[in-house]
């Protein structure tokens, strides 16, 4: 079993960073494709990036390629994604997500992955 904390979001403005993190525990963190997706109000969840069990490969949506950044330090089993450059369009819940299956490249759908934390708000005003 696994669980999934994220923290970090807050109000920000446009233009300004931020880092949001992602604890896990129970199961083999090393081991696990760790995600990020987000939920903006009234539409679906979009995947946003994945990192791989040793942090070697990443992948973005296009919509935050060159502004975002995912990272993991496996010793604390953490997961991170700095954000640079936000704008108001990223305003969403972010969510956290560990796919232990690997039965694709990228995983970028939500049912790739089989656990998920609850989520943490990021607003970005204008």
């Amino acid at each position: 079993q696994v669980q999934l904390v994220e923290s970090g979001g807050e109000l920000v403005q446009a233009g300004d960073s931020l880092r949001v993190s992602c604890v896990a525990s129970g199961g083999t963190f090393s081991e696990y494709r760790m995600g990020w997706f987000r939920q903006a109000p009234g539409k679906e969840r979009e995947f946003v990036a994945v990192v791989t069990g040793s942090g070697r490969w990443t992948s973005y949506a296009d919509s935050v390629k060159g502004r975002f950044n995912i990272s993991r330090d496996n010793a604390k089993n953490t997961v991170y994604m700095q954000m640079d450059n936000l704008k108001p369009e990223d305003t969403a819940v972010y969510y956290c997500a560990a796919d232990s299956r690997h039965y694709t490249w990228p995983p970028v759908r939500w049912d790739d992955y089989n656990y998920w934390g609850q989520g943490t708000q990021v607003t970005v005003s204008s």
